[in-house]
């Protein structure tokens, strides 16, 4: 939270803030939903490659955005990186509440996380999951501040900064980018417990993702 920030803004878009935004983000009502690839899946384990510049401004990117948005929407998540719809793409998508409960919205690109000086560093252990990993969260701890570096869909350059939960969130997805999963920072036994527990819950979650998937499809007729 910046110093001097207007609290009675409570919405935050691409960094900037915004007097009113629906609760639905436009670009999930312009999305279709994708399956959510799961850990084990290669393109989930290996780093995705940068967007180049002939990418920036095209309606390829602006789909897949939406798609991005779409698919977080009927998964419940707080953000959604690319190759967890099966792309290989430096990019995530965000709609999270930091611990203020000032909600954050929006995209980047090419995103690179800032190293907190370790005098600065404050860790904070709190559950964490995943929509690759659906069922299980396990504490971790994380840095409870994180500045990333990017740019936004049309080549901007972008920084958005995070506390708290959506600190959580920017850390967790850049890493989602870096071929990295939760899981991976998790000690072993940890890990094997957080995968017996997912084989144990995935049909229901899978239900349910259906469920919410069927129920946005209608509503657009």
């Amino acid at each position: 939270m910046r110093e001097g920030m207007d609290m009675s803004l409570r919405t935050f878009v691409q960094g900037v803030p915004v007097a009113e935004y629906p609760a639905v983000p436009p670009e999930a009502l312009r999305g279709r939903p994708r399956r959510v690839t799961e850990v084990g899946e290669e393109v989930l384990h290996r780093p995705c490659r940068e967007a180049t510049e002939a990418e920036f401004g095209t309606p390829g990117l602006a789909a897949l955005i939406d798609d991005l948005f779409a698919t977080q929407l009927i998964a419940e998540g707080a953000g959604l990186a690319a190759n967890q719809v099966g792309v290989d793409l430096r990019l995530f998508v965000w709609d999270c509440l930091d611990d203020d409960g000032v909600r954050h919205v929006g995209h980047i690109l090419n995103p690179v996380l800032e190293e907190v000086p370790l005098g600065e560093r404050r860790l904070v252990e709190a559950a964490e999951g995943c929509l690759s990993v659906p069922g299980p969260h396990r504490e971790l701890a994380r840095p409870d501040r994180a500045v990333v570096h990017g740019r936004d869909q049309d080549g901007r350059p972008l920084v958005i900064e995070g506390t708290g939960y959506f600190a959580r969130c920017l850390e967790h997805e850049t890493d989602h980018l870096l071929g990295r999963l939760y899981l991976d920072r998790l000690p072993a036994r940890t890990r094997r417990s957080a995968l017996r527990e997912m084989a144990r819950r995935r049909d229901e979650v899978l239900a349910r993702r259906a469920g919410l998937t069927a129920a946005l499809t209608g509503e657009r007729g």
